[in-house]
């Protein structure tokens, strides 16, 4: 009896793998699921281009908009194109497939109900990333501080944002985390140096030599906004007196000017004679 029923199970398996209709309906399904990836992926790279076509003419209408605003909506039109896409992609598939989208959607809208009371930290992302979008907070390409984090903001979503640090790594910050923001890249950077001099130097002489240098620099750096400016001596050190220079530069400019303006002043102070101090100690030995 045991036998038989084998054979009538492996009989029954053979005949169902020998069945042509079964071969013809996978084999379209197949086609039909890589055509759907095809049309899916063509969909995507030509809603991209839209997108992209779209800024382009938009840049040359009356109404303007900041260049870091731009690129964050960008983006971020471009992640919400490619996440419907995607979704209508699956439905599709599944129904393919033979699965009940209808009921799978259904089934899914009771869960993510059930879900949706313990979701309470994605919600909070995705509604702080709609206001952070929303009133410009900061966008692709600011420099920013958040909390420990500080970096080149890399992208912003609805619900994380990336920050590329200085030294290469990329922190992603579930916005609701972000509670404060310094963003260094909405207005003008200044840049400031502190010069030495020795209290023997002639002050007088430092304060002209610089004077006359700092007019000649906005023409040889485009980033310096204007005239860098003298404020005369900002304390008096054990063995120096410290006269600052300051310059207001493009936005996140300022170390690069910075560096710059020691550059050029130690070599004009140089050329004029003008020492920059080195410590010194003075030893008093007292008789008895």
């Amino acid at each position: 009896m045991v036998q038989w029923l084998e054979k009538n199970v492996y009989a029954k398996f053979i005949s169902y793998l020998s069945d042509e209709k079964l071969w013809i309906g996978v084999g379209m399904g197949l086609l039909k699921i890589i055509a759907i990836l095809i049309v899916a992926a063509i969909a995507v790279k030509l809603g991209k281009i839209t997108i992209r076509n779209i800024f382009k003419v938009r840049s040359k209408g009356p109404l303007q908009i900041s260049e870091r605003r731009e690129t964050t909506l960008h983006k971020l039109l471009e992640n919400v194109l490619s996440y419907v896409i995607y979704f209508i992609v699956i439905m599709m598939i599944l129904d393919t497939l033979t699965i009940d989208v209808k009921a799978l959607v259904a089934g899914a809208g009771i869960v993510g109900l059930a879900v949706g009371f313990g979701a309470q930290n994605l919600v909070r992302d995705v509604i702080t990333g709609f206001f952070i979008i929303f009133e410009d907070q900061f966008s692709v390409g600011d420099f920013i501080r958040t909390g420990t984090f500080e970096g080149t903001v890399e992208e912003i979503g609805l619900r994380t944002t990336k920050i590329k640090s200085f030294t290469g790594e990329v922190h992603i910050l579930p916005n609701g985390s972000i509670v404060e923001v310094t963003n260094f890249s909405i207005n003008n950077s200044i840049s400031i140096v502190d010069v030495s001099i020795a209290y023997e130097g002639d002050i007088a002489k430092a304060e002209r030599v610089i004077e006359e240098l700092l007019q000649e620099l906005p023409d040889k750096y485009e980033d310096m906004v204007d005239t860098p400016q003298l404020l005369g001596v900002q304390s008096l050190g054990a063995s120096d007196v410290v006269l600052r220079v300051i310059s207001e530069v493009q936005p996140m400019r300022h170390w690069h000017i910075g560096r710059m303006l020691r550059k050029e002043l130690k070599l004009r102070l140089d050329e004029n004679g003008i020492e920059i101090p080195f410590p010194r100690l003075v030893t008093y030995s007292r008789k008895e």
